[in-house]
Protein backbone atom coordinates (compact mmCIF):
# COMPACT_ATOMS: atom_id res chain seq x y z
CA UNK A 1 0.00 0.00 0.00
CA UNK A 2 1.28 3.44 -0.94
CA UNK A 3 1.87 6.13 1.66
CA UNK A 4 -1.24 8.33 1.79
CA UNK A 5 -1.13 11.76 0.16
CA UNK A 6 -2.11 14.47 2.61
CA UNK A 7 -4.50 16.94 0.99
CA UNK A 8 -5.48 20.15 2.77
CA UNK A 9 -8.69 21.78 1.54
CA UNK A 10 -9.90 25.21 2.66
CA UNK A 11 -13.53 26.24 2.54
CA UNK A 12 -14.19 22.55 3.07
CA UNK A 13 -17.90 22.89 3.92
CA UNK A 14 -18.63 25.07 0.90
CA UNK A 15 -20.37 24.26 -2.36
CA UNK A 16 -17.24 23.59 -4.42
CA UNK A 17 -15.76 21.34 -1.76
CA UNK A 18 -19.02 19.40 -1.46
CA UNK A 19 -18.50 18.31 -5.08
CA UNK A 20 -14.72 18.11 -4.79
CA UNK A 21 -14.07 15.98 -1.71
CA UNK A 22 -15.74 12.76 -2.97
CA UNK A 23 -13.71 13.07 -6.18
CA UNK A 24 -10.49 13.19 -4.19
CA UNK A 25 -11.56 10.32 -1.95
CA UNK A 26 -12.63 8.06 -4.83
CA UNK A 27 -9.29 8.29 -6.64
CA UNK A 28 -10.26 10.70 -9.42
CA UNK A 29 -7.54 13.19 -8.51
CA UNK A 30 -4.55 11.00 -7.59
CA UNK A 31 -5.41 7.62 -9.06
CA UNK A 32 -7.17 4.42 -8.10
CA UNK A 33 -4.22 3.07 -6.09
CA UNK A 34 -3.35 6.21 -4.12
CA UNK A 35 -4.77 6.52 -0.56
CA UNK A 36 -5.43 9.99 0.79
CA UNK A 37 -5.80 11.82 4.08
CA UNK A 38 -8.09 14.83 3.88
CA UNK A 39 -7.24 17.75 6.16
CA UNK A 40 -10.29 20.00 6.05
CA UNK A 41 -10.25 23.65 7.11
CA UNK A 42 -13.21 25.87 7.84
CA UNK A 43 -13.63 29.25 9.51
CA UNK A 44 -13.97 29.25 13.32
CA UNK A 45 -17.75 29.73 13.25
CA UNK A 46 -20.10 27.21 14.85
CA UNK A 47 -22.38 26.98 11.81
CA UNK A 48 -19.48 26.35 9.44
CA UNK A 49 -17.87 23.72 11.65
CA UNK A 50 -21.21 21.97 12.12
CA UNK A 51 -21.66 21.85 8.35
CA UNK A 52 -18.16 20.42 8.06
CA UNK A 53 -19.12 17.64 10.45
CA UNK A 54 -22.01 16.81 8.13
CA UNK A 55 -19.67 16.68 5.13
CA UNK A 56 -17.40 14.31 7.06
CA UNK A 57 -20.37 12.08 7.89
CA UNK A 58 -21.20 11.76 4.21
CA UNK A 59 -17.61 10.99 3.29
CA UNK A 60 -17.55 8.25 5.92
CA UNK A 61 -20.88 6.91 4.68
CA UNK A 62 -19.48 6.56 1.17
CA UNK A 63 -16.97 4.02 2.55
CA UNK A 64 -14.20 5.10 0.17
CA UNK A 65 -11.40 2.49 0.39
CA UNK A 66 -8.77 5.13 -0.42
CA UNK A 67 -9.83 7.55 2.33
CA UNK A 68 -7.51 6.71 5.22
CA UNK A 69 -8.35 9.59 7.53
CA UNK A 70 -10.26 12.85 7.93
CA UNK A 71 -9.04 15.81 9.95
CA UNK A 72 -11.58 18.57 10.65
CA UNK A 73 -10.24 21.84 12.00
CA UNK A 74 -10.54 25.61 12.14
CA UNK A 75 -6.78 25.91 12.76
CA UNK A 76 -4.75 26.52 9.57
CA UNK A 77 -1.58 25.13 11.18
CA UNK A 78 -3.30 21.81 11.77
CA UNK A 79 -4.93 21.77 8.33
CA UNK A 80 -1.69 22.46 6.44
CA UNK A 81 0.59 20.34 8.65
CA UNK A 82 2.67 18.02 6.43
CA UNK A 83 0.24 18.54 3.52
CA UNK A 84 1.51 17.42 0.13
CA UNK A 85 -1.20 19.37 -1.69
CA UNK A 86 -2.91 22.51 -0.39
CA UNK A 87 -6.12 23.28 -2.27
CA UNK A 88 -7.12 26.84 -1.42
CA UNK A 89 -10.79 26.83 -2.32
CA UNK A 90 -12.19 29.13 0.36
CA UNK A 91 -12.32 32.89 -0.18
CA UNK A 92 -14.57 35.78 0.67
CA UNK A 93 -17.17 36.36 -2.08
CA UNK A 94 -17.79 39.78 -3.52
CA UNK A 95 -20.80 41.34 -1.80
CA UNK A 96 -23.29 43.97 -2.99
CA UNK A 97 -21.62 47.33 -3.50
CA UNK A 98 -18.15 45.95 -2.79
CA UNK A 99 -15.39 47.38 -4.94
CA UNK A 100 -12.93 44.97 -6.54
CA UNK A 101 -10.10 46.66 -4.65
CA UNK A 102 -11.86 45.94 -1.34
CA UNK A 103 -12.34 42.29 -2.29
CA UNK A 104 -8.69 42.02 -3.26
CA UNK A 105 -7.54 43.41 0.06
CA UNK A 106 -9.95 41.33 2.15
CA UNK A 107 -8.96 38.10 0.43
CA UNK A 108 -5.36 39.22 0.34
CA UNK A 109 -5.26 39.12 4.12
CA UNK A 110 -6.56 35.52 4.06
CA UNK A 111 -3.97 34.37 1.54
CA UNK A 112 -1.19 36.27 3.27
CA UNK A 113 -1.82 34.22 6.40
CA UNK A 114 -2.30 30.95 4.56
CA UNK A 115 0.84 31.44 2.44
CA UNK A 116 2.96 32.00 5.54
CA UNK A 117 1.55 29.00 7.40
CA UNK A 118 1.85 26.67 4.41
CA UNK A 119 5.48 27.68 4.01
CA UNK A 120 6.04 26.98 7.70
CA UNK A 121 4.29 23.63 8.21
CA UNK A 122 3.46 21.92 4.89
CA UNK A 123 5.44 18.98 3.54
CA UNK A 124 8.76 19.52 1.84
CA UNK A 125 7.18 18.60 -1.52
CA UNK A 126 4.04 20.72 -0.98
CA UNK A 127 2.18 22.04 -4.01
CA UNK A 128 -0.47 24.74 -3.78
CA UNK A 129 -3.48 25.23 -6.06
CA UNK A 130 -5.56 28.38 -5.61
CA UNK A 131 -9.24 28.43 -6.58
CA UNK A 132 -10.63 31.22 -4.38
CA UNK A 133 -11.04 34.38 -6.45
CA UNK A 134 -9.35 36.50 -7.59
CA UNK A 135 -7.33 33.31 -7.96
CA UNK A 136 -4.31 34.61 -9.90
CA UNK A 137 -3.61 37.45 -7.51
CA UNK A 138 -4.36 35.34 -4.43
CA UNK A 139 -1.76 32.83 -5.61
CA UNK A 140 0.73 35.66 -6.08
CA UNK A 141 0.04 36.94 -2.56
CA UNK A 142 0.40 33.50 -0.97
CA UNK A 143 3.63 32.83 -2.87
CA UNK A 144 5.06 36.18 -1.78
CA UNK A 145 5.00 34.96 1.84
CA UNK A 146 6.93 31.77 1.15
CA UNK A 147 10.60 31.58 2.05
CA UNK A 148 11.06 27.79 1.95
CA UNK A 149 8.78 26.81 -0.93
CA UNK A 150 9.63 28.22 -4.39
CA UNK A 151 7.18 30.39 -6.32
CA UNK A 152 6.59 27.74 -8.98
CA UNK A 153 4.90 25.54 -6.38
CA UNK A 154 2.02 28.07 -6.22
CA UNK A 155 -0.47 27.80 -9.08
CA UNK A 156 -3.94 29.16 -9.76
CA UNK A 157 -6.73 27.45 -11.63
CA UNK A 158 -7.68 28.50 -15.15
CA UNK A 159 -8.65 24.93 -16.08
CA UNK A 160 -12.34 25.77 -15.74
CA UNK A 161 -11.90 28.35 -18.50
CA UNK A 162 -10.07 25.78 -20.63
CA UNK A 163 -12.83 23.22 -20.13
CA UNK A 164 -15.50 25.79 -21.00
CA UNK A 165 -13.61 26.85 -24.12
CA UNK A 166 -13.14 23.26 -25.26
CA UNK A 167 -16.83 22.51 -24.91
CA UNK A 168 -17.93 25.66 -26.74
CA UNK A 169 -15.58 24.98 -29.66
CA UNK A 170 -16.79 21.39 -29.86
CA UNK A 171 -20.45 22.39 -29.88
CA UNK A 172 -19.90 25.03 -32.53
CA UNK A 173 -18.09 22.55 -34.77
CA UNK A 174 -20.52 19.67 -34.15
CA UNK A 175 -17.73 17.67 -32.57
CA UNK A 176 -17.03 16.03 -29.21
CA UNK A 177 -15.02 17.63 -26.42
CA UNK A 178 -12.39 14.94 -26.88
CA UNK A 179 -11.93 16.11 -30.49
CA UNK A 180 -10.63 19.52 -29.31
CA UNK A 181 -6.97 19.94 -28.39
CA UNK A 182 -4.44 22.70 -27.79
CA UNK A 183 -6.91 25.28 -26.52
CA UNK A 184 -4.93 27.35 -24.04
CA UNK A 185 -6.04 30.05 -21.62
CA UNK A 186 -3.87 33.15 -21.29
CA UNK A 187 -4.08 35.65 -18.45
CA UNK A 188 -6.46 36.22 -15.58
CA UNK A 189 -9.30 34.02 -14.38
CA UNK A 190 -11.75 36.80 -15.14
CA UNK A 191 -13.71 38.07 -18.15
CA UNK A 192 -10.43 39.47 -19.55
CA UNK A 193 -8.85 36.03 -19.98
CA UNK A 194 -8.08 34.97 -23.54
CA UNK A 195 -8.90 31.50 -24.94
CA UNK A 196 -6.31 31.22 -27.70
CA UNK A 197 -8.49 29.75 -30.44
CA UNK A 198 -5.88 30.44 -33.13
CA UNK A 199 -3.75 27.60 -31.76
CA UNK A 200 -6.62 25.18 -31.06
CA UNK A 201 -7.34 22.11 -33.14
CA UNK A 202 -10.52 20.15 -33.78
CA UNK A 203 -9.98 16.57 -34.97
CA UNK A 204 -6.40 17.56 -35.68
CA UNK A 205 -7.30 20.48 -37.97
CA UNK A 206 -7.03 24.15 -37.02
CA UNK A 207 -10.16 25.29 -35.18
CA UNK A 208 -10.32 28.40 -37.38
CA UNK A 209 -10.66 26.11 -40.41
CA UNK A 210 -13.22 23.83 -38.78
CA UNK A 211 -15.46 26.71 -37.65
CA UNK A 212 -14.78 29.28 -40.41
CA UNK A 213 -16.36 32.16 -38.50
CA UNK A 214 -13.66 34.51 -37.32
CA UNK A 215 -16.18 37.02 -36.02
CA UNK A 216 -17.80 34.41 -33.77
CA UNK A 217 -14.40 33.31 -32.48
CA UNK A 218 -13.17 36.82 -31.72
CA UNK A 219 -16.34 38.14 -30.14
CA UNK A 220 -19.04 35.64 -29.12
CA UNK A 221 -16.66 32.83 -28.18
CA UNK A 222 -14.22 34.94 -26.15
CA UNK A 223 -17.04 36.78 -24.38
CA UNK A 224 -19.03 33.64 -23.58
CA UNK A 225 -16.02 31.85 -22.13
CA UNK A 226 -15.06 34.90 -20.07
CA UNK A 227 -18.58 35.48 -18.73
CA UNK A 228 -19.69 31.88 -18.34
CA UNK A 229 -19.56 32.11 -14.56
CA UNK A 230 -21.95 35.07 -14.54
CA UNK A 231 -24.29 33.22 -16.90
CA UNK A 232 -24.40 30.25 -14.52
CA UNK A 233 -25.17 32.51 -11.58
CA UNK A 234 -28.01 34.09 -13.56
CA UNK A 235 -29.39 30.67 -14.48
CA UNK A 236 -29.15 28.77 -11.20
CA UNK A 237 -28.97 31.55 -8.63
CA UNK A 238 -25.54 30.57 -7.34
CA UNK A 239 -22.04 30.23 -8.70
CA UNK A 240 -20.59 27.25 -10.55
CA UNK A 241 -19.55 24.60 -8.07
CA UNK A 242 -19.58 21.15 -9.69
CA UNK A 243 -17.71 22.36 -12.78
CA UNK A 244 -15.19 24.23 -10.63
CA UNK A 245 -14.59 21.12 -8.53
CA UNK A 246 -14.19 19.04 -11.68
CA UNK A 247 -11.70 21.55 -13.08
CA UNK A 248 -9.64 21.39 -9.89
CA UNK A 249 -9.52 17.61 -10.19
CA UNK A 250 -8.25 18.08 -13.75
CA UNK A 251 -5.74 20.72 -12.63
CA UNK A 252 -4.14 18.60 -9.92
CA UNK A 253 -4.35 15.30 -11.80
CA UNK A 254 -2.61 16.75 -14.86
CA UNK A 255 0.02 18.49 -12.75
CA UNK A 256 0.68 15.05 -11.26
CA UNK A 257 0.93 13.30 -14.65
CA UNK A 258 4.18 13.69 -16.64
CA UNK A 259 3.65 14.62 -20.27
CA UNK A 260 0.32 16.40 -19.81
CA UNK A 261 -0.10 19.73 -21.61
CA UNK A 262 -2.70 22.05 -20.11
CA UNK A 263 -3.48 25.61 -18.99
CA UNK A 264 -2.28 26.72 -15.55
CA UNK A 265 -1.84 30.15 -13.97
CA UNK A 266 1.81 30.39 -12.91
CA UNK A 267 4.36 33.11 -12.28
CA UNK A 268 4.74 34.46 -15.79
CA UNK A 269 8.47 35.21 -15.73
CA UNK A 270 7.75 37.69 -18.54
CA UNK A 271 6.60 35.11 -21.08
CA UNK A 272 4.11 36.16 -23.77
CA UNK A 273 4.42 39.82 -22.80
CA UNK A 274 3.10 39.44 -19.25
CA UNK A 275 4.60 41.43 -16.41
CA UNK A 276 7.23 39.12 -14.89
CA UNK A 277 5.77 39.12 -11.37
CA UNK A 278 2.10 38.39 -12.07
CA UNK A 279 0.50 34.95 -12.10
CA UNK A 280 -0.94 34.41 -15.58
CA UNK A 281 -2.63 31.53 -17.31
CA UNK A 282 -0.52 29.96 -20.04
CA UNK A 283 0.25 26.51 -21.46
CA UNK A 284 2.51 24.26 -19.43
CA UNK A 285 3.84 20.73 -19.78
CA UNK A 286 4.10 18.55 -16.70
CA UNK A 287 7.65 17.19 -16.56
CA UNK A 288 7.43 15.21 -13.30
CA UNK A 289 4.71 14.85 -10.65
CA UNK A 290 4.07 18.38 -9.39
CA UNK A 291 6.67 19.93 -11.70
CA UNK A 292 6.10 21.69 -15.01
CA UNK A 293 7.71 23.87 -17.63
CA UNK A 294 6.08 26.80 -19.40
CA UNK A 295 5.55 26.09 -23.08
CA UNK A 296 7.01 28.96 -25.06
CA UNK A 297 6.76 29.74 -28.74
CA UNK A 298 2.98 29.55 -29.19
CA UNK A 299 2.39 31.81 -32.19
CA UNK A 300 0.07 34.74 -31.50
CA UNK A 301 -1.42 37.11 -34.04
CA UNK A 302 -2.12 40.79 -33.41
CA UNK A 303 -5.63 40.09 -32.10
CA UNK A 304 -4.26 37.59 -29.58
CA UNK A 305 -1.52 39.99 -28.51
CA UNK A 306 -4.08 42.74 -27.91
CA UNK A 307 -6.20 40.43 -25.76
CA UNK A 308 -3.15 39.36 -23.75
CA UNK A 309 -2.18 43.01 -23.26
CA UNK A 310 -5.65 43.72 -21.84
CA UNK A 311 -5.62 40.82 -19.37
CA UNK A 312 -2.04 41.66 -18.37
CA UNK A 313 -3.16 45.24 -17.64
CA UNK A 314 -5.80 43.91 -15.27
CA UNK A 315 -3.31 41.64 -13.51
CA UNK A 316 -0.84 44.51 -13.07
CA UNK A 317 -3.63 46.69 -11.66
CA UNK A 318 -4.58 43.95 -9.20
CA UNK A 319 -0.97 43.61 -8.12
CA UNK A 320 -0.78 47.34 -7.48
CA UNK A 321 -3.94 47.19 -5.35
CA UNK A 322 -2.33 44.67 -2.99
CA UNK A 323 1.24 45.98 -3.16
CA UNK A 324 1.28 46.52 0.60
CA UNK A 325 0.54 42.82 1.18
CA UNK A 326 3.30 41.44 -1.03
CA UNK A 327 6.81 40.70 0.15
Amino acid sequence: MKTPVRVAVTGAAGQISYSLLPRIADGSMFGAQQPVILQLLEVPVEKAMKALEGVAMELHDCAFPLLHDLILTDDPKQAFKDANWCLLVGAKPRGPGMERADLLKDNGKIFTTQGSIIDEVAAEDARIAVVGNPANTNAMIAASKARRLPAERFTAMVRLDENRARTMLAHRAGARCSDVSDIFIFGNHSPTMFPAFGHAKIKGAPAVDAIKDRSWLEFDFCEKVGKRGAAIIAARGSSSAASAANALVDHVRDLSTPGKIHSVAVKSMGHYGFSPDVWAGMPVKTTAPGTYEIITGVELDEFAKSKIAATNKELVEERSMVADLIG
